[in-house]
């Protein structure tokens, strides 16, 4: 099993700034990438941005140019870098890993941005 520890979510006035952090432990080996996906209230979870091994990355449109995924390889970590922040990004953030056995959950951080 893999265990993801995340932290970083918060309260934050719209325009402001957080950083999310997730660690990744336990049977680790194999993985293709990872990620963050988010759900809002009444929503369903979606894809925020994951990188892959190979160095690919993917943003959802919403938050390209102000959201920056990075990932320390020798620590199993993946950052998300939030900037200008928007009441619609308010949601639970969830860390993902992809492996070539599944994929896991991190249980979520929320982020609430206020007007």
């Amino acid at each position: 099993q893999v265990q993801l520890v995340e932290s970083g979510g918060g309260l934050v006035q719209a325009g402001g700034s957080l950083r999310l952090s997730c660690a990744a432990s336990g049977s680790i080996s194999g993985i293709n990438f990872m990620g963050w996906y988010r759900q809002a209230p009444g929503k369903q979870r979606e894809l925020v941005a994951r990188i892959f091994n190979s160095g690919t990355i993917n943003y959802a449109d919403s938050v390209k140019g102000r959201f920056t995924i990075s990932r320390e390889y020798a620590e199993n970590t993946v950052y998300l870098q939030m900037n200008s922040l928007k009441p619609e990004d308010t949601a639970v953030y969830y860390c993902c890993v992809g492996r070539t056995v599944g994929t896991s959950w991190g249980q979520g951080t929320q982020v609430t941005v206020s007007s």
